[in-house]
Formats: structure tokens, sequence, C-alpha cells
């Protein structure tokens, strides 16, 4: 019925929206619907039938990875100011039964942003891919310091929140931070110190909440009730999309639960701190655009190096920003060293452990390097590509 009476708009009005009520009933006061009022009624009544056809046949093919179709549905949620420069338009559009930062909700601050909504997403899956109270913070899609909070901290958030942006405080200034913790008062007062875009977090303590508000330009955002990460990502290229599987940390293992499938090549094992360390630079390398260079120490990422071409820049760019903390901390790759140039680099600079894929053609030439040095590596057999 709802399809017969949108294909016959010109002479039926069909309603499908409760939001279109009031318009309908002013409209029907003064005389009755336009032809373009019921033109617009008709798009929408077909957008709704052929969501839920789709949410049918979504349904009947919910055991299939790679299904024949592929049906995307999702509803328009806001007209934004302007999309990632302000000479694009953009909006927002809620996919049916999603549970993640598009449904999350805004308790202070001004409007999000195309750019704040691609941010705190990505902050917020680095944040989520550990179950340790972690903080992200995050400026154009890439992290300036991911940590986890210290064990005996009598605050774990405030603490993981102090340490990542310990990391690179320059880059952090303007940065959107993710936490998966609730936001403690603590963490409220180290957050109003820095200019910040946006901080989302599973909630806020009212105190923490109360003084974040007083921050005009900071935009608070509470993620749902029911937040998860979507088991697979659509990206758009021309003339399609690709889908695959979300490169994710389960988030439900502590730390060290990975390292029963590394192999030890160069050096002897790592102690347990080490071992910790390395794990949480495999995790939140993970978060980083390729050629990703990850250094941390003590559970915090202490220098990035991120989007080169090539992974010696990276490695310099890590070292560079890490600066004295470079010595001393652990290594993660997201990709293999293709030659020992890029491994060189962070042994001049006083690396203690370095987890990496492997796979390379030259792993032997690397893994020479590394002996020489007397520096312990793992490979991991898997990488972290992130683009």
């Amino acid at each position: 019925m709802v399809r017969a009476s949108a294909k016959n708009h010109p002479n039926v009005a069909i309603v499908v929206s409760p939001a279109r009520y009031g318009e309908i009933m002013e409209a029907v006061a003064q005389g009755g619907t336009s032809l373009e009022q019921r033109r617009s009624l008709a798009a929408e009544a077909f957008a709704h039938t052929a969501a839920y056809d789709a949410a049918v046949s979504s349904w009947f093919v919910r055991d299939e990875k790679f299904p024949q179709t592929y049906a995307v549905s999702a509803q328009r949620g806001s007209i934004l100011r302007y999309g990632e420069n302000s000479h694009q338009e953009a909006a927002l559009y809620l996919e049916q039964g999603g549970h993640g930062i598009a449904q999350s909700t805004l308790l202070g601050g001004k409007e999000m942003s195309y750019n704040n909504f691609v941010d705190a997403d990505a902050a917020v899956r680095a944040a989520y891919d550990f179950i340790n109270p972690a903080v992200a913070i995050i400026k154009h899609a890439n992290p300036c310091g991911i940590a986890v909070g210290r064990d005996k901290a009598v605050d774990q958030i405030a603490s993981a929140h102090r340490l990542a942006h310990e990391c690179d405080p320059v880059s952090a200034f303007g940065g959107v931070i993710a936490a998966n913790r609730p936001v403690t008062l603590k963490m409220a007062e180290q957050v109003s110190e820095v200019f910040t875009e946006v901080l989302v977090a599973p909630g806020f303590e009212p105190d923490a909440l109360t003084l974040l508000r007083t921050k005009k330009n900071l935009r608070l955002l509470q993620l749902p009730e029911n937040f998860g990460r979507e088991p697979q990502e659509i990206r758009q290229i021309s003339g399609g999309f690709l889908v695959q599987d979300a490169d994710l940390f389960d988030g439900t293992s502590k730390l060290g639960a990975l390292l029963s499938d590394w192999q030890l090549v160069s050096g002897a094992p790592a102690d347990e701190e080490t071992l910790v360390d390395l794990e949480f630079a495999w995790k939140a390398c993970r978060s980083v655009k390729s050629n990703a260079i990850l250094l941390a120490h003590n559970g915090a990422s202490v220098g990035v190096g991120m989007g080169q071409v090539n992974r010696v820049d990276s490695c310099h760019l890590a070292v560079n920003r890490a600066g004295d903390r470079a010595a001393g901390s652990v290594a993660a790759s997201d990709a293999f060293f293709p030659f020992a140039d890029g491994l060189e680099v962070l042994l001049a600079a006083g690396i203690k452990a370095v987890v990496q894929p492997g796979g390379s053609v030259r792993d032997e030439e690397v893994i020479a390097a590394a002996q020489k040095a007397g520096v312990t590596m793992y490979f991991t057999g898997e990488r972290h590509f992130f683009h």
C-alpha cells in the first residue's frame, strides 16, 4: 500500500514519518498538500520500503560474509556545516541498527563536524583495542598519543590520559580524545588545561561533566550504552566500494594474551615487563597510518612515526619525536622491515626490543642486524597495514 500510494503521488500524500505530521496537518488546514510536498513524501516512502526490503534481504543472507548483493541502509541524521574542507557539503547518515559514534549523544559544546566524526571514530577504535583503562589522542586520524593507565594509579583513566598526552603535547593541542572508561573529575581537570576539539567516552562523572561544560568549544560525546565496533568495514572507491573484515583486537584479553603466537628471532627472551610493553606497542601500532612505527615505554607511546612512503622515514620520525625517551623503549612496526636500514635507525636510538610481522625476503639481514646489536626481536606472523 505504501509503494502504491507513492506511485500515485500526484493525487496521494503518503506519510511514513511522524516527523512530517505537523507539516501535513498545516498543509491540510490551508487547503491541501502541494505537488512538491507529495513528491518529497513519495521519495521518503520509497526509501522507507527500500530500507525494509534491504533489512529482509540482509536477514536471509546473514550467515554469508560476502553476499551476492550487499545492502546498506541509512537515514540522514543531520546536515553538517561542511565536509573535510569548507567548500565541500556533507551530511551524517545513521545506519539502521547502528551502535557507534554516529549514535552517540552530544552532552556539551558545538555541533560535531565531518572531521570531528572521523577523528572521534579513529580515537575510539584505538582506545577500545585495550581491555585495560586506555586513552587515545588523535590528530588528523593519526594517534599522537596512546596509553593505558598505570596499575597502581589511584585514577587509572586519568593516568592513561596524562601518559598519552606526554607522548606529543604539541600535536595534542586541538586533538580528539577517546577513553574506554567513564571520564573522572581528575581526567577532566587535565583535559580542561589543553585545547581539545572532542572528548568521547562511555560516560562522564557528574563533576567531570560540570567542569567540562564550562569549555564552550569542547564537544563532549557519550557513546551509546550498546556501543560496539563493526565486524566489517566499507570503503568507497570510484564505481563501487570495498568490504573487508575490520582489523581489530578483540579487547577482551589482558596484555600478554598474544605472546604465545610470537616467534623469538633475536636476542634473549624479553622479561615480563618488556613483553607487556611489546604487546602494548603492537596493539597501539594498529591505529597508526602506514608506514607505522610506534615506540613505547611503561604502557605508553613515547614516539610515533606514521604515514610515510617508506619505513626508514617513519623510523626517523618516531625516534625524533621520542627524543631522549627512545633509549630503553620498545618498538613496533606494522609491517616487516624490507631492509635493515629502518631497524638500524631504531637500534642507534637505543631501542631494547622490537616486534614486527616478519616475512621479508631479507628477514635474515634484518635479524642479523638485531643479533649484532644484542636486541630482542619477535615476529608476529601478521601485519597491521592501515591506510
